[in-house]
């Protein structure tokens, strides 16, 4: 959700920013700009849509020699987005470009507005700009200047800010959204809200903390903590390797991490499945001790990971479970007690309201726990302990293998747990350990199922909407199957635990209404088969997974006889990807970059 780069260099600064830009697109943006310094002389351009339209619009503009830019990719939060509410924000003779929500800009707009301001756009961010010009008149430097801007701005925030009377400068500042900042062999400083935009340009980076602010030039880096204080600059390698962040033959990004899936499993199991017990070396076990409940936390398809793990955690660990939507928990007042330990779950580790969760744990004195996709992020720095899931860059913004690494480790961890309480049998920890040594194999995409659905794509595309229905860990599997298609087709979907259609919404049944059915051989069978009955009795058309022949279904995609419930369950939400992406490319839609949707959400 929005990106940000920033450079100071000799190199083709356009061609710099864009490429920056580009690596962030997959975070989804409506509206993009860039704002170049050179020889005491401002060039901006800006264009709505895609980066092709700011290319366009920049195609004349060629830099010589050293200069300093930033660009921006924009989501828009505040404003719609439009050329005036794109970034980069211009004062008289500042610049600035700027991630997250100043929560109090109404406020400091009256202010600014009263001194004669006169403000150009809709945004939150246009009043970074004019603040700092306001204290820029009186203050003795301009760093003084960024620094009085800063102590006035309530909310998150990653800002790049240049002046003109500060050439060859970006002062810098993060509080609550990422920010990176990244250096290479040949002197040149670079910014990215995302490694992603800094690989094959820089060989280290810093990953700033909430409160750190500062200042790089062409020589130099100087930053500061929320107390003043110098920081030591403490560079960590950055790796080089793009290729993984490329689609390689396949037509969307979102295919290509589907069918990687079996990939990125095998490197989530890595190292930890041993014959008889799961081992996480990054886990201490003084982490669990006097843990009586565990709280999930989450948004989106991590919360639905979350919620398959309530039923595995209570079924093999003996503990009690729950989950908590991170964007409700945060404004609660909940009763939490010491015994909790508090697992926080993204795909990112920078989503907003999950990690204001996490702080708020902390604050209440809790052991914290994240499951997370990305070393280096806020969260991981911030909780006591942390497991990667090893997914990889993942470029699609509706979910995939993020989804299934986050279950496929949380289901390791339920083993794990289980074995240290002597909560499961050693021969079943066992038979489980030997179905994650399958998994892999299990999500490898079957190309006459994928072909299968293709075909499928075109049925009932303009009814009334989809259910998804399914019980036990098949009822989250049904949300986020209902959530993928929603995210990218535009159709409308719920998910529902089949038992409770006959509760009010089994009313909407009728043949244009489309219901996907989640039918596992080997959990609760004859009890969802009886409530797929029901809806077929009342015309609802019908589309069943399972290994099972159903004849009450008008389609079926039958998947392969596998020894468990929870293979079944990595098999069918392979499927679900995949029907949800043929339905998308069906309909002719952005597969990558669906409509109002952001890869990172990086706002409340």
């Amino acid at each position: 959700m929005c990106g940000i780069v920033g450079y100071i260099g000799v190199k083709p600064v356009k061609e710099i920013l864009i490429d920056g830009l580009r690596e962030l697109e997959y975070r989804g943006y409506d509206s993009a700009g860039i704002a170049v310094l050179q020889n005491g002389h401002f060039s901006l351009f800006k264009a709505v849509g895609k980066l092709v339209n700011l290319e366009e619009k920049a195609k004349n503009f060629e830099s010589e020699g050293f200069s300093v830019g930033i660009g921006h990719t924009r989501w828009a939060t505040h404003g719609k987005p439009t050329e005036l509410n794109a970034h980069p924000h211009l004062g008289q003779n500042s610049y600035v470009v700027h991630n997250g929500i100043i929560e109090n800009y109404q406020e400091l707009k009256t202010m600014l507005t009263s001194h004669g301001v006169q403000f150009l756009s809709q945004t939150d961010t246009e009043v970074i700009v004019h603040l700092f010009e306001y204290h820029l008149k009186s203050a003795s430097s301009p760093f003084d200047a960024f620094k009085l801007t800063l102590s006035q701005l309530h909310g998150a925030y990653a800002i790049l800010l240049v002046n003109a009377d500060a050439e060859g400068t970006i002062f810098f500042a993060k509080h609550g959204s990422p920010m990176i900042i990244g250096r290479n062999a040949e002197k040149e400083t670079l910014f990215g809200s995302s490694d992603a935009a800094l690989i094959g340009k820089c060989h280290e980076v810093i990953y700033l903390e909430d409160g750190h602010y500062g200042y790089a030039s062409s020589n130099s880096i100087s930053m500061f903590d929320d107390n003043d204080n110098k920081v030591v600059l403490r560079f960590t390698p950055l790796s080089e390797n793009k290729l993984s962040a490329q689609k390689e033959g396949y037509r969307f990004f979102m295919e290509k991490e589907i069918y990687e899936q079996s990939t990125v499993l095998s490197d989530t199991l890595l190292g930890r499945l041993r014959d008889d017990s799961v081992n996480f070396e990054e886990l201490d076990n003084s982490l669990f001790e006097g843990i009586n409940e565990i709280k999930f936390c989450a948004c989106g398809t991590s919360y639905h990971a979350a919620l398959v793990a309530t039923y595995l955690f209570e079924r093999h660990t003996k503990i009690k479970t729950s989950v908590e939507f991170a964007s409700e928990f945060r404004y609660r007042e909940p009763f939490l007690t010491p015994d909790t330990l508090f697992v926080v779950i993204s795909q990112s580790g920078e989503t907003a309201d999950t990690l204001e969760s996490l702080k708020m744990a902390k604050r209440f004195g809790l052991k914290t726990m994240v499951i997370c996709n990305v070393d280096n992020s806020s969260m991981v720095r911030l909780a006591d302990a942390s497991i990667l899931t090893r997914a990889g860059i993942e470029k699609g913004v509706a979910s995939t293998k993020a989804f299934a690494t986050q279950v496929c480790v949380l289901w390791m961890m339920s083993l794990y747990l289980a074995g240290t309480r002597e909560t499961l049998e050693s021969t079943e920890i066992k038979r489980q350990i030997q179905l994650l040594r399958v998994l892999p194999s299990t999500v490898a995409v079957d190309n006459a199922i994928h072909e299968q659905l293709r075909r499928l794509s075109n049925r009932n595309l303009h009814g009334p909407g989809f259910f998804f229905i399914g019980r036990d860990v098949f009822y989250p599997l049904a949300l986020e199957g209902a959530l993928k298609l929603k995210e990218i087709s535009y159709l409308h979907a719920e998910g529902y635990p089949s038992g409770e259609m006959k509760h009010g919404p089994i009313a909407l049944a009728d043949p244009e209404l489309f219901t996907i059915a989640l039918l596992p051989q080997h959990k609760l069978y004859d009890k969802t088969k009886s409530n797929i009955e029901e809806l077929s009795a009342r015309d609802s058309t019908i589309c069943s997974i399972s290994p099972l022949d159903f004849d009450k279904a008008d389609d079926h995609i039958r998947t392969k006889h596998v020894d468990d419930y929870m293979l079944e369950f990595f098999e069918m939400m392979v499927v679900l990807q995949l029907l949800s992406m043929e339905i998308a490319v069906r309909l002719g839609n952005d597969v990558d970059m669906p409509r109002n949707l952001a890869k990172s959400v990086t706002v409340e």
